[in-house]
């Protein structure tokens, strides 16, 4: 499919992305991804706007890779959207039962006919060319956008969101237990286990509540998406796999530690998260996992760690980070073939993969769907770019269901009390801007 692309130079970029965010609301289908111009060796562009479904798919998890592959085979063009978690059962033989309050599809893509890119100063324009005559009128609407105007047509927020934990703390700590048992007896070496708040009768306004999100956390993988009246709010720190060319590049985190306000004490907790053997070894095992993932598509002998446990700062967190990368041959591996052979990526299941799933499925009390999953976009060159949706609201609005979920890796070192925290930690951003977004 052909597009019409037009380049223009940007006075004030930063207006102009938060301009362009607001303006895309007219439309049903939006996603948005935005780098927060963080430094990384991996990257196309600053921000993308894709907005207006032309084509799309829509479908659960049953043959859903297949589905996919028929869809961005026959479409040859940009191609944005997610895939959640429980299109696992499409790659193993499982199944997810636990109780779902937000009903996304299992997998959704959309070949937008408005895409727009921020690289530096400019924004290009790539519009399908039955619409490119749209072009000018749109850079000049976005240019001079008054959000004042628009936001009769938003959501009133509730400011009365009462935020509510689907497992208590005993609770939790009994399920840890149990995980550890499970990895005591040799049945797996590290799961990630995870938990769900949630508020019930409650709306927000999607676009303030993802801009403060994004605010205070900066990441590099952040993600707006709306289909119809579903939303995720998406600040992820974390890459779950990108191809460029022959090369695909995983990169997988494991391994957290707050932010401090002394400067010195702030360097001193990243470098004994460095250090901590506990993390350490969360984090090697989940290399592991991904290398012998990526070895079922790769060249023989291309499987490598380019960074091994890297701690990388964020507004809100430390992170611990590997990137482990190969090669395939694009003339026998179809790009879908990568995914399915990936996912669930591994930072979010656990070690061996299958056996860490059906745990934590029977241990977890909420279907994860959304969260866990992906969002990202094909290019018409079949190369492809994903995070791991993390640091996330997802929101029903039909429902007034507003959801967010942490997790944390369990292994034989863990200390029950202590992921607890964890996970209080990576809660606390989502928790603070939904309790105080206007």
């Amino acid at each position: 499919m052909q597009r019409t692309i037009c380049t223009f130079s940007v006075d004030n970029i930063s207006e102009f992305k938060h301009n362009l965010l607001c303006w895309s609301q007219q439309y049903e289908t939006v996603i948005w991804l935005d780098s927060n111009n963080y430094q990384q060796q991996y990257t196309s562009f600053d921000c993308a706007l894709a907005a207006d479904d032309f084509t799309s798919i829509k479908t659960d998890y049953t043959n859903a890779f297949d589905k996919l592959k028929e869809y961005q085979t026959t479409t040859k063009d940009y191609i944005f959207g997610y895939i959640t978690y429980d299109v696992k059962n499409d790659v193993e033989n499982l199944s997810s039962t636990n109780f779902d309050g937000l009903d996304f599809p299992d997998l959704y893509f959309f070949q937008p006919k408005k895409l727009i890119f921020i690289k530096g100063e400019t924004a290009e324009f790539h519009y399908l060319k039955f619409i490119d005559d749209e072009i000018d009128d749109d850079f000049n609407a976005i240019a001079n956008f008054s959000f004042r105007a628009q936001s009769k047509n938003l959501d009133n927020p509730n400011n009365d969101i009462k935020i509510k934990l689907r497992i208590h703390k005993d609770e939790y700590k009994a399920k840890v237990t149990k995980v550890l048992d499970h990895i005591h007896r040799g049945d797996i070496y590290e799961a990630n286990f995870c938990q769900e708040f949630y508020a019930e009768n409650s709306s927000i306004n999607p676009v303030e509540v993802y801009k403060h999100l994004n605010q205070i956390s900066e990441p590099p993988f952040a993600s707006f998406l709306k289909v119809d009246e579903q939303y995720a709010l998406c600040a992820s720190p974390e890459r779950y796999i990108r191809k460029e060319g022959e090369k695909i590049i995983s990169q997988p985190i494991k391994g957290t530690a707050k932010r401090l306000i002394s400067t010195i004490d702030d360097a001193q907790i990243a470098n004994d998260l460095m250090r901590d053997e506990k993390e350490r070894a969360e984090n090697v095992m989940i290399v592991d996992l991904v290398r012998n993932d990526l070895s079922k598509s790769a060249k023989k002998g291309t499987v490598k760690v380019e960074e091994l446990c890297k701690v990388y700062s964020f507004k809100q967190v430390h992170q611990m980070i590997s990137t482990v990368v190969s090669e395939i041959d694009e003339s026998k591996t179809n790009p879908i073939d990568v995914l399915k052979d990936t996912f669930p990526m591994g930072s979010m299941t656990g070690a061996p993969k299958v056996s860490a799933m059906k745990i934590i499925e029977n241990l977890e009390a909420t279907k994860r769907g959304l969260y866990s999953g992906a969002i990202g976009y094909f290019t018409p060159d079949n190369d492809f770019d994903f995070n791991v949706i993390i640091r996330s609201i997802l929101y029903n609005k039909a429902k007034k269901y507003i959801s967010y979920s942490v997790g944390g890796a369990i292994t034989a070192k863990s200390i029950p009390e202590k992921e607890y925290e964890e996970c209080l930690l990576k809660a606390k951003a989502m928790k603070h801007v939904l309790l105080n977004s206007k």
